[in-house]
């Protein structure tokens, strides 16, 4: 598929992505600029839902803050037991890839340069980026500290510009003013939008209109959808299902007795359709974080080992956006896609891995020995971080856990998360697929 849609040829004039000007479609290069960076696509001045994702997001910053970067392979995580948060493209040639054990990419690209996360700064990228995706739309839906939603529908009078040419102008925008950059994906949908954005990395801007979407889907593999890991992607080629085509094609009731209820969605994501809308952040209700295992897990080690690294993620985002909860949810989805949520109300709010994960396993403890394909913990019913975890009189040990915590997030502040690791979490810091 072309950067700009399958029928790029048939479009009357094509969008210059560096001098931002309108030209007839008669040769590869713009006529006023010379750039080959064209988008061109019969649909390209009617379609508004965009995803916006930064380029290799933590490693680009790096590389524009030391420019002796620029050519050489950059990996940003830490330590031989951490995981890669990020790696340049000229890593990933490599092979190493995000979530990747820090050892092994270490072996596939011995010659990488490797920078310690400094998430303080990438977040103040992140807010820059967002802000400038503000001053485009109120209808911006955040999907992480480098990537969102956003919904240009009605803007065009306001920018006296089709949304197309206003995402083009913002990426350059991005370029130009903060030093990295995006890749754009423009659809009629959320989810073919999401997809698009990853056609051409980096900066790259890929249309799928509704002409071609479901002849584009129809040869994709089902992992292409969200909500479809290893094991679904096996159990639907088990049934002949192997492609979105045959999704497309196949009855309703048979999705559902294979995946579970997620079979309704997935045959309508399969044709195309997804009537989500970008919803703008609101007032932050929970905070959580959740992994899919790369196979189903049933040992309550592995899931409790799990749980705490999950809870440490918790932890972490409380702290950092300064808030607390009252209620620790369980998240757990069973094989055939059942999904399944327990949640206990704890005596104070708490930012504390320790107690998020005590009150975890407790949950976990009470159901059936059964396997999961995923398994996830949420804090709610938020108040101010400085409410959380007040001194335990009756209980003196949560007291000296708490301080022990404490002491330990004040060494990975300032020698990176891998400067110290308990034994409970020791080796799953690479295991399964994590938000």
């Amino acid at each position: 598929m072309a950067p700009a849609g399958p029928h790029a040829s048939l479009a009357d004039a094509a969008l210059c992505r560096d001098c931002l000007t309108r030209s007839p479609v008669l040769d590869r290069r713009c006529p006023h600029c010379g750039s080959p960076r064209r988008l061109r696509h019969p649909e390209l001045d009617r379609l508004s839902i965009a995803h916006v994702d930064c380029d290799a997001f933590y490693a680009t910053i790096e590389k524009r803050d030391d420019p002796s970067l620029r050519d050489k392979p950059v990996i940003i995580g830490g330590g031989r037991r951490g995981v890669v948060s990020t790696a340049c493209y000229i890593a990933r040639i490599s092979g190493v890839r995000s979530a990747m054990p820090m050892f092994k990419a270490r072996e596939l690209c011995p010659d990488a340069v490797v920078i310690r996360p400094n998430m303080e700064k990438y977040s103040a990228v992140g807010r820059q980026v967002r802000e400038m995706m503000l001053a485009l739309t109120p209808l911006v839906e955040p999907i992480s500290i480098d990537e969102a939603f956003l919904d240009l529908s009605g803007t065009e009078q306001l920018h006296r510009a089709t949304p197309a040419e206003t995402l083009a102008r913002f990426a350059k925008a991005v370029e130009n003013e903060i030093g990295i950059t995006v890749s754009v994906g423009l659809s009629y949908a959320k989810f073919l939008a999401k997809i698009a954005s990853d056609l051409d990395k980096p900066r790259g801007f890929s249309v799928i209109g509704r002409a071609e979407a479901v002849d584009f889907l129809a040869g994709q593999p089902p992992t292409m959808l969200p909500g479809v890991g290893k094991a679904a992607a096996a159990r639907l080629a088990q049934a002949g299902l192997s492609s979105l085509g045959a999704i497309a094609a196949a009855d309703p009731a048979n999705l559902v007795r294979l995946v579970g209820a997620y079979g309704l969605k997935l045959h309508a994501l399969a044709r195309g359709i997804d009537e989500r809308k970008v919803t703008p952040e609101g007032q932050r209700k929970s905070v959580g974080a959740e992994t899919t295992f790369d196979t189903d897990v049933a040992d309550r080690a592995h899931l409790s080992a799990t749980l705490r690294v999950l809870s440490e993620t918790v932890s972490r985002r409380l702290k950092a956006a300064d808030l607390a909860g009252h209620t620790v949810t369980l998240k757990m989805k069973t094989p055939d896609f059942r999904l399944l949520t327990r949640a206990r109300q704890i005596g104070d709010p708490t930012q504390l891995a320790d107690r998020i994960h005590r009150a975890a396993i407790d949950l976990l403890a009470r159901e059936p020995d059964r396997a999961y394909r995923l398994i996830g913990v949420t804090v709610s019913d938020l108040s101010a971080g400085a409410t959380a975890d007040p001194g335990d009189l009756v209980d003196v040990g949560q007291t000296k856990r708490a301080k022990a915590e404490r002491a330990m997030d004040a060494i990975r502040d300032k020698f990176g998360r891998s400067a110290v690791e308990i034994g409970l979490t020791f080796g799953q810091s690479g295991r399964g697929r994590r938000d």
